[in-house]
């Protein structure tokens, strides 16, 4: 299991279906599991975070469905705060393999999401509320995920697509010496070529 966290914009949503599609992983996005979910969306166009609990339980589900079917799995963005990552740390810590943070300069990623256009990513403010958030969140988790002694990497997420890519495929390579490259991409399609989450 490889833990994929980055600022909204930076790329993770893509990069993790890029390296799921590579390693025939599960990608388990938590934004996209809440949306899916429905009844949060007042919340998230606020820039608010939902509840502990319910994303908890929510991401529970979901990775007990990708094990179940017997697939490793790359979670974007969960844990987001202190107690999702003691949670974690407490159930889960034997099975990852490691974290990544992908780092994108802000400016950059206030041009991506002004181009990407969902309603959470139209007001500035909204949006950097959710980079303090964020950056709060990752201080507070990064001693939780070190006392599992789970090794974090930073990955520079600027460039082409392609080139994020390959840097994070040889660092999932590193951190778990067992993944595999597939000869074909498990959906058929090929890589994505913009940036989505």
């Amino acid at each position: 299991m490889i833990i994929l966290f980055g600022l909204a914009g930076s790329g993770k949503g893509t990069q993790g279906k890029n390296l799921s599609e590579i390693f025939g992983w599960r990608w388990l996005s938590v934004g996209e599991a809440i949306r899916q979910t429905g009844g949060y969306e007042d919340i998230i166009n606020n820039g608010g975070l939902i509840p502990d609990e319910d994303v908890i339980k929510i991401m529970d589900k979901q990775i007990k469905k990708a094990e179940d079917g017997g697939f490793d799995v790359i979670l974007d963005g969960y844990p987001r705060d202190k107690d999702q990552a003691d949670y974690i740390a407490k159930t889960m810590a034997d099975k990852i393999d490691g974290a990544i943070i992908l780092e994108v300069p802000k400016e950059e990623l206030f041009e991506r999401l002004a181009l990407r256009g969902r309603d959470d990513d139209k007001e500035r403010t909204s949006i950097e509320r959710r980079f303090e958030i964020f950056e709060t969140n990752i201080d507070l988790i990064l001693p939780i995920l070190a006392s599992k002694n789970i090794p974090v990497e930073r990955v520079n997420g600027v460039g082409k697509i392609e080139e994020v890519t390959d840097r994070l495929v040889a660092v999932v390579k590193k951190l778990n010496p067992d993944a595999t490259e597939q000869e074909n991409d498990v959906n058929g399609g090929e890589i994505e070529k913009s940036y989505g989450e």
